[in-house]
């Protein structure tokens, strides 16, 4: 059975007071703020009126949190933040534009365009031709996805799946993906399967180049 502990703000400077005899660092910190920020994502303010309260590596000066980051592990233990659309992802657009083109305006434009920019958090950078072809010509693409689940007779064992992308060139990608499912199509249309289905109707190894007798044998 899952239970939540709620603890006032006087409680926790009570608690903070006591840890501060034994470190020399006490900072309060917030689970959601570290899963967006750990992603590249401005969060929003911490409504939580405490003066304790930082944005974690903003006190060490860094600009980026630590590559191990001890508070990022313990929302990665199995705390289940409730995030918005917005707070799952961000988007930045790198943009050439024509000399003397309104910059105002097409920043605006990409940020209120509907079922694409306008849910999520986007930054707008502009750029030269020369710096798109050196640095963004290969559309990279990256992120993660942290999931976890409770099992047993009273849900007492807590599971975390962590999925982490790297991608040199998103287009590639999702081209390659789209072989894979016409490939598992292919193969479900030679056992007699027809009609709509959706990437979790499809068998994983239907998906793959290789036999299942390869698949067997490389991966079991």
């Amino acid at each position: 059975m899952n239970q939540e502990v709620s603890i006032t703000k006087e409680q926790v400077q009570k608690e903070m007071k006591y840890f501060r005899r034994l470190f020399p660092i006490v900072r309060l910190l917030d689970g959601e703020r570290l899963l967006r920020r750990n992603d590249g994502m401005e969060a929003e303010p911490v409504e939580i009126d405490a003066p304790e309260i930082c944005h974690c590596y903003d006190l060490w000066k860094y600009s980026a949190p630590c590559k191990n980051c001890i508070a990022l592990e313990a929302v990665r233990s199995g705390s289940s933040p409730e995030l918005t659309t917005r707070e799952k992802h961000t988007r930045e657009c790198f943009v050439v534009a024509e000399e003397g083109a309104d910059q105002a305006k097409i920043e605006n434009e990409i940020k209120t365009m509907p079922n694409y920019f306008s849910d999520y958090d986007t930054t707008v950078h502009f750029i030269s031709e020369e710096e798109m072809k050196r640095d963004h010509s290969t559309l990279p693409h990256g992120g993660f996805v942290i999931r976890n689940g409770k099992t047993g007779w009273n849900q007492e064992n807590t599971h975390v799946i962590e999925y982490r992308l790297k991608l040199d060139s998103n287009p590639e990608f999702t081209s390659s993906v789209i072989v894979c499912c016409a490939r598992a199509a292919f193969r479900m249309k030679q056992e007699g399967m027809s009609g709509c289905k959706t990437i979790l109707d499809i068998p994983p190894a239907y998906l793959s180049a290789k036999s299942g007798e390869e698949l067997r044998k490389n991966l079991l």
